[in-house]
């Protein structure tokens, strides 16, 4: 840790395996055709607008974030937390949580700095890890709920710890994320959550 471009890609899952798959196809198809690409390689990507505009709103719903705070609007009666007993320093996972907007200007600055028969390819991320733990202790922060937490097994396949490097997106392209604490993330998180109570449908 944390995570540079080059470390070796082997994808243990279908999910991993698709986005490496299309990731070099995209690649051969610039050097052969010449046009540009950029291969973003997001880590978690999380929050919402910051004008609580534009939120997560998944179906069913499958980001950490998003379920604690469904917790704190009563619509969960609690969050699992998936092993306490990982080599961390509270024992849950570790994550690298990338705001939404973040991503956004990061895009854009992409497209910026595309030229033809050129690939970029870079990681997304803050570089700084959260635990399951303290992203819930987070949302208990921000939202003023309980929010009770239920101790469960480990889910197979789930690593310890993954953080970015971002380092090559921030000096190519001159990006830095904006969104780096926790609180800071959950906080716009909350406001879109809060106003979409039901997600869209609200």
């Amino acid at each position: 840790m944390p995570i540079s471009e080059d470390t070796p890609q082997n994808p243990i899952n279908p999910y991993g395996f698709t986005k490496l798959v299309v990731e070099r196809a995209l690649a051969d198809y610039a050097h052969a055709y010449g046009f540009g690409v950029a291969a973003l390689r997001y880590f978690n990507a999380s929050g919402a607008a910051s004008d609580a505009s534009i939120g997560e709103d998944h179906d069913p719903e499958s980001h950490l974030i998003p379920i604690v705070l469904q917790v704190a609007l009563g619509q969960r009666p609690h969050i699992s937390i998936f092993g306490t007993d990982y080599p961390t320093e509270d024992g849950t996972c570790i994550r690298d949580y990338i705001h939404v907007e973040d991503l956004a200007t990061a895009h854009l600055a992409a497209l910026q700095k595309l030229q033809p028969n050129s690939v970029l390819q870079m990681n997304l991320g803050t570089g700084v890890g959260h635990s399951v733990q303290q992203v819930i202790e987070a949302c208990r922060k921000i939202t003023g709920h309980a929010i009770p937490a239920v101790i469960g097994p480990r889910r197979a396949g789930d690593p310890a710890c993954l953080i970015a490097d971002s380092s090559k997106a921030q000096r190519e392209l001159n990006w830095k994320p904006k969104y780096v604490s926790i609180e800071s993330i959950v906080e716009t998180a909350w406001k879109w959550h809060q106003s979409h109570p039901r997600g869209y449908s609200s």
